[in-house]
């Protein structure tokens, strides 16, 4: 009998062939200077088209979106023939993909910004992380507040890039919400201490959330649109008061917008998935009636019985993904896995990047 995890499942408007997922992993190897995606990009996402669902590294959906070097973007029409080059090969190879829309507020550093300008964030304070940028490692730059007034034209940026993505061929997006970037950064009390209707009360510093997916879910049906959060994850310098009263809040209101998926890094971001006392994943699960995608640690066995349990329809690996190519059927077939080489994850060339053999390779030395 074959497990769930390696069964088909209907994700939204996506025809998923398994319910692995790639998640999205920032790799640094667009064009800096024109934040496109490049022919080796094409052979990376196509050699990985045997997941259910492919979620592209973060991409910027616009210049002030943009928090570390060499990161894609999806909002010129370059951007978008770049990318359709990408989905062509994914799709030609079988597979489906998405791409997560990002703005990475104050994850940032002036470098890296329009004219040099601060970074934009709900308040202005600063993060207290660094960045990747062409002199390596650097502190983030002091962000300035987003005027009230400016707000509207974020949600259009967020839109226009999501109309691009339609354009560049993409099976959806994913509205990156999680991690400490710029709408969770709103979402969390830690760095959002506005006084005005994006600040303060629970539904105040959900409205941004909440605005966005309205207008992208309006631009592309909610069938085509998931969303990424990370409630309990001190990733980049945020917290909460009460997490679990915030996000118990933002995935009751999701459900007016039939999203495709809700993809949730289950604890802190790539670390243990321990949560406090009075923290729950099953009770904010239970709130949402659609699809619940699990991400963070897991591991063949956890991922077969999180299915087939019920408690994930879909799971997401990520760094399993960058050493291995065909990780969907090496799961399937219980084979080892290659060993990732972490000098090679951010920024580089060919190597360590669409170098990683594939099972009949392995088995063929």
């Amino acid at each position: 009998m074959t497990e769930k995890l390696f069964t088909p499942l209907k994700v939204g408007a996506i025809d998923a062939q398994n319910r692995i997922v790639m998640a999205p992993l920032t790799r640094n190897r667009a064009d800096n200077d024109t934040d496109e995606v490049g022919d080796m990009h094409v052979e990376y996402y196509r050699q990985r088209a045997g997941a259910g669902i492919i979620i592209t590294e973060a991409t910027q959906i616009s210049p002030e979106g943009k928090g570390y070097l060499a990161t894609p973007g999806i909002y010129t029409d370059g951007q978008v023939a770049a990318w359709k080059k990408v989905t062509d090969a994914v799709h030609e190879a079988g597979g489906k993909i998405v791409v997560q829309l990002w703005h990475v507020g104050r994850i940032s550093h002036t470098s890296l910004q329009p004219d040099g300008q601060q970074p934009v964030a709900p308040s202005a304070i600063t993060a207290d992380m660094k960045t990747f940028t062409a002199n390596g490692f650097e502190p983030t730059s002091e962000p300035r507040a987003l005027g009230t007034e400016e707000i509207p034209r974020l949600i259009e940026d967020f839109v226009h890039a999501t109309k691009m993505a339609q354009k560049a061929g993409f099976d959806g997006v994913e509205v990156h919400g999680a991690n400490g970037y710029l709408l969770d950064q709103f979402l969390k009390t830690k760095t959002n201490k506005r006084d005005d209707d994006y600040g303060g009360s629970v539904e105040n510093r959900a409205r941004l959330l909440l605005e966005v997916l309205d207008a992208v879910t309006n631009a592309w049906d909610g069938a085509h649109v998931g969303l990424r959060l990370s409630p309990f994850s001190p990733a980049n310098d945020v917290a909460d008061d009460d997490p679990q009263e915030t996000f118990e809040y933002v995935v009751k209101e999701l459900n007016r917008f039939g999203l495709a998926y809700l993809h949730m890094v289950e604890g802190a971001t790539g670390g243990s998935r321990k949560l406090a006392e009075g923290h729950s994943l099953a009770a904010l699960r239970k709130l949402f009636d659609g699809l619940y995608m699990g991400n963070n640690g897991y591991d063949r066995q956890m991922a077969i019985d999180t299915v087939e349990n019920g408690e994930a329809d879909l799971v997401a690996f990520g760094r399993p993904y960058i050493a291995n190519p065909d990780l969907a059927e090496r799961l399937e077939r219980d084979a080892p896995l290659n060993e990732g080489d972490s000098d090679t994850y951010y920024g580089g060339g060919e190597k360590g990047y669409t170098d990683y053999p594939f099972l009949e390779e392995t088995a063929a030395a």
